[in-house]
């Protein structure tokens, strides 16, 4: 097959043939139709962010496929099946602790690499081979939508963090880092889960009339100043009521200021995710004071990726015509112009826009 290879930080992937996965028990071979380029991988793929992976290796987090072939444990899975490739590969040997790696992309920790010496190669390539329970069934779709498809990559990471906040129908959420890639389908999705309001937080102006224009009066935009206490009191001020929960999908860029700006404009008795990338790159940690967590009983938890079930779950909302796939502006390269995708997904990498690689 051929295949994408990333053979060096700080290297162009090379385009070169490779053999056809060999499966085996527990194990799903997918053909690949749509691989969604993340608008960071240039910065993994350079070093800049100091991923942990083993090289060789085909890279790639996550895609949309049909099933080749299934071992002997499947007992739904079919060839042809459509299904998402779910990138998070946990270890199946202790229920408790599972170590997790995300095939094609990184792992931290012994037992995680472990699990990528083995589940190695992502899907920048004609096949890619699965655990049986990450080849999860969509249902039927048109071979020309597999590319829009490939917004579930973006949209599961937010929808994690609501199921982890258990965000309810008629509660008021602020989305920390709503005009990002990430932020912005969190938006989308929690609207689709039936919040009362979104308070979307941010400095580009352009991308919060965005948001404003296509999801009306339920999304209320704040324009942040820098002044941390001002800003606190504008996002209180934008919500209909008090805001039950916070969800913070900023970048490792964002200073803690603007995200403790966000997280303590939530209510007595709220909810806080942190899902971002703020101090993965060095820097200060945040600093939360003690007092108010415990005085308003915040509830503060951190979120990495989501549940296995989320797949499905959010496949409902689609299939519903709750979550509009329409939102994305997909642009598709070819396999052979992979590193023309990576280029494209940094420059390109705003609010409902994805780049996806279709071998």
């Amino acid at each position: 097959m051929k295949a994408a290879i990333l053979k060096a930080l700080g290297q162009p992937l090379a385009i070169n043939q490779m053999p056809d996965p060999a499966i085996g028990t527990g194990e799903v071979v997918v053909d690949v139709a749509a691989a969604p380029v993340l608008s960071y991988a240039n910065e993994v793929f350079s070093g800049e962010r100091q991923y942990p992976i083993d090289l060789p290796m085909v890279p790639g987090c996550g895609a949309i496929g049909r099933v080749r072939a299934s071992g002997p444990d499947a007992t739904h899975l079919k060839p042809g099946d459509w299904v998402f490739c779910d990138p998070t590969v946990r270890s199946r040997d202790d229920a408790l602790m599972p170590d997790i790696a995300l095939q094609g992309w990184s792992a931290r920790g012994d037992g995680a690499k472990r699990l990528q010496r083995y589940f190695h190669d992502g899907p920048f390539a004609e096949q890619v081979r699965v655990p049986t329970e990450n080849a999860i069934r969509i249902g039927e779709i048109d071979p020309d939508d597999a590319t829009r498809w490939s917004a579930l990559n973006v949209m599961l990471v937010p929808y994690g963090g609501l199921l982890a906040a258990n965000l309810q129908a008629g509660e008021k959420l602020l989305v920390s880092g709503a005009t990002g890639n990430f932020g912005s389908a969190g938006v989308a999705v929690a609207l689709a889960m039936g919040a009362r309001c979104v308070v979307a937080p941010g400095r580009n102006e352009r991308a919060l009339a965005d948001l404003e224009r296509r999801f009306g009066e339920r999304v209320r935009t704040v324009k942040l100043s820098g002044n941390e206490d001002e800003d606190r009191e504008r996002m209180r001020q934008a919500s209909p009521g008090p805001i039950d929960c916070v969800m913070d999908l900023l970048p490792p860029s964002a200073t803690t200021t603007t995200v403790r700006a966000a997280v303590m404009a939530v209510r007595p008795y709220g909810r806080v995710v942190l899902m971002g990338g703020v101090g993965m790159l060095g820097g200060e940690g945040l600093d939360l004071p003690y007092p108010w967590i415990m005085r308003n009983d915040i509830t503060v938890r951190g979120k990495w990726m989501y549940p296995r079930e989320a797949v499905t779950r959010m496949t409902g909302l689609i299939r519903a015509g709750l979550l509009d796939l329409g939102h994305f502006d997909v642009t598709t390269f070819l396999l052979d112009d992979a590193n023309d995708a990576v280029t494209h997904a940094a420059a390109n990498g705003g609010p409902f826009r994805i780049t996806v690689i279709r071998p």
